[in-house]
């Protein structure tokens, strides 16, 4: 909606007090009612800029009835919160939003990573204390998470995913195969759990994830790479994707999930939130073979992303998995992804509806990919210049619908 065209505001008083609406404006016409649902379908990036045009505006945005108009709204196109290396002076909180290809403020909660994401909130990890703490990075209201009830033995922390609405997040611990999950239910403000995880069995029923085989033990092998270099099948993560697990819709019961996540051979492990159970799913590639993976939820569904080389070249394919088999989804273009031959890049991906989002990393190559999957169109993110006038590097991003009115 275009509101300049119409508004000719005046120039601000020398005082420099707050001006007020000017009388003969359109929208100075309008009931506060209808203000409101106006101003409720502005991008959310000129939310914070409308409090600053005239009192009645700032006042319209700080009502409750200002609220419920944006709650209104069916959805929001995704912002991409996107993260930098860990060990550098921390920048200032940034998103992509994907609609406007512009970049935006946030507000993080300091001295923190986040973890997971879902709908408008961002779950955040301590990583000296690992307390856990949710926000809404538009409007950086946060609150803490009661801290989780003890893992039994020595089980280490494997993924952390976060889901639903309201949500819940799930904490899964333990070595395969003897897995745990502890649940906290935002509803009740309390965790339930540890959980014990059972194996599925390979008879599985057609709306659950099924056991197609994979590493039991999960157990490392090393190999000799092209380059004569040994390599080892244990997953190397970055610290900003430690414990990344994404979530979809659970088929059996609503406000359930199913969570995937890689395991240290780079195996995906699908968990059924509702059943307690977990599969592994069969490998994409051989294991003596390199190349970088990550899952990602598109559209209520999981996907691997696999960046591999063959034949003097680099491909990146989008795989889903159906019927007990991996199948080609998208793929980049080859004039893009043969870019990252012989760089031993990393890759960090999220998904939102039917975009996906590909961080590329490594000391040579590094940038940031779109790809609508349901179409397998590809672009390059414009690079994101700071105050110091230089290209900010991204590893990961997490998506998030920004919505002003959502609290945690």
């Amino acid at each position: 909606m275009e509101l300049s065209g119409k508004t000719t505001m005046p120039p601000p008083p020398a005082s420099g007090r707050k001006r007020k609406c000017p009388p003969s404006s359109v929208l100075g016409d309008l009931h506060d009612d209808m203000l409101e649902r106006v101003l409720a379908r502005l991008p959310p990036a000129s939310f914070f800029r409308l409090r600053a045009v005239c009192r009645r505006w700032r006042a319209a945005a700080a009502s409750r009835t200002f609220l419920a108009a944006c709650a209104r709204v069916p959805s929001r196109d995704p912002w991409f919160l996107m993260l930098s290396e860990p060990d550098r002076a921390r920048p200032a909180a940034v998103a992509f939003d994907a609609t406007e290809r512009t970049w935006n403020p946030c507000r993080a909660a300091p001295g923190s990573m986040p973890v997971a994401a879902s709908g408008g909130l961002v779950l955040y990890r301590a990583p000296d204390t690992g307390a856990l703490s949710v926000a809404n990075p538009l409007t950086g209201a946060s609150r803490a998470l009661p801290p989780p009830p003890p893992p039994q033995g020595v089980a280490q922390l494997q993924a952390i995913a976060m889901y639903g609405s309201p949500y819940r997040v799930a904490l899964i611990a333990g070595e395969l195969p003897d897995l745990s999950m502890t649940v906290f239910d935002s509803s009740k403000s309390s965790w339930e759990g540890p959980f014990a995880l059972a194996r599925k069995s390979q008879d599985p029923s057609p709306d659950s994830p099924a056991h197609v085989g994979g590493g039991v033990d999960d157990d490392t092998v090393y190999f000799l790479s092209k380059s004569g270099d040994v390599v080892s099948t244990n997953m190397q993560r970055s610290a900003s994707k430690q414990y990344s697990a994404v979530a979809v819709p659970s088929p059996s019961e609503r406000g359930e999930a199913v969570a995937y996540f890689l395991s240290h051979s780079g195996t995906v492990v699908a968990c059924d939130t509702a059943r307690r159970t977990f599969a592994e799913l069969p490998r994409i590639l051989p294991v003596y073979h390199e190349y970088s993976i990550d899952v990602v939820a598109c559209g209520g569904a999981a996907y691997a992303v696999v960046l591999s080389e063959y034949l003097d070249t680099a491909s990146l394919r989008v795989w889903g998995f159906a019927d007990g088999a991996w199948r080609q989804v998208a793929a980049m273009p080859p004039a893009m992804s043969h870019g990252f031959y012989g760089k031993k890049a990393d890759i960090n991906c999220v998904g939102h509806g039917d975009r996906l989002m590909v961080c590329v990393s490594s000391g040579e190559a590094n940038g940031c990919f779109m790809c609508d999957v349901s179409s397998n169109q590809w672009e390059e993110l414009p690079k994101y210049i700071n105050g110091d006038g230089e290209a900010n590097e991204f590893l990961a991003a997490f998506s998030f619908e920004p919505r002003v009115e959502i609290t945690v």
